[in-house]
């Protein structure tokens, strides 16, 4: 099997089995805006697998009936909630480590009384084994943009999109606002913060899981 090292780029056809993705423009500090820009490619994901289809796939190729795949699958889910709760990192050979990360629900300092309570888990962080990215073989990538003439969007081209976005959805996630101007997170986040100091978005949400609205007078909230 081939390693993950040899890239190999194919062309886009009706049912490819390519990765996809664009090239984004990695924004520069402020002290450093001189020398050629660096590109970086962001995966476009080619849809989602469920359970329903790894179930079946798993039973092709083992002696277990779906319904055992499915029995297994939710006591996996159940023991390696448990070993992360209490602080261990969990490893599944030929798949990777599976480790919590915690947060803070709001701004600790030195002096903030009882330090523990503003602590929550995070996220669950995976870091996959090379076995796992040895089942990539040779990967296959397709561009999705013809040409990387990168033209930077306009203010008046975000208030137009968010018009449009906010017609069918009734709140904006951070992410939301990446996908929906193909920016990447730090971009996104300096936009986020200049319309919500112009008024044109408020936060619904919390500090660490910010929700936003439009503001009063703004994409349809008159």
């Amino acid at each position: 099997m081939w390693g993950i090292n040899r890239t190999e780029t194919v062309t886009l056809k009706h049912r490819t089995m390519a990765i996809l993705f664009d090239w984004y423009e990695v924004p520069k500090p402020s002290d450093k805006q001189e020398g050629e820009k660096t590109l970086h490619p962001r995966i476009k994901l080619n849809g989602s697998t469920g359970t329903d289809v790894l179930r079946r796939r798993i039973q092709s190729r083992c002696s277990l009936t779906e319904t055992d795949v499915s029995a297994v699958l939710d006591a996996l889910s159940h023991v390696m909630g448990e070993e992360l709760a209490e602080g261990r990192q969990v490893h599944l050979d030929g798949i990777g480590y599976f480790y919590p990360c915690l947060t803070c629900t709001e701004p600790v300092t030195v002096d903030t009384k009882r330090k523990s309570t503003k602590v929550k888990l995070k996220s669950i962080k995976f870091r996959a084994d090379q076995a796992l990215k040895t089942e990539f073989g040779v990967l296959k990538v397709q561009c999705l943009k013809g040409d990387l003439s990168f033209k930077k969007i306009t203010n008046e081209e975000i208030d137009r999109r968010l018009e449009n976005y906010f017609r069918t959805h009734q709140f904006l996630r951070r992410t939301d606002f990446q996908s929906l101007c193909g920016m990447v997170r730090s971009t996104a986040m300096r936009h986020i913060r200049r319309l919500r100091d112009e008024g044109k978005l408020e936060n619904m949400g919390g500090l660490m899981q910010p929700i936003y609205v439009p503001g009063k007078g703004y994409y349809g909230n008159n």
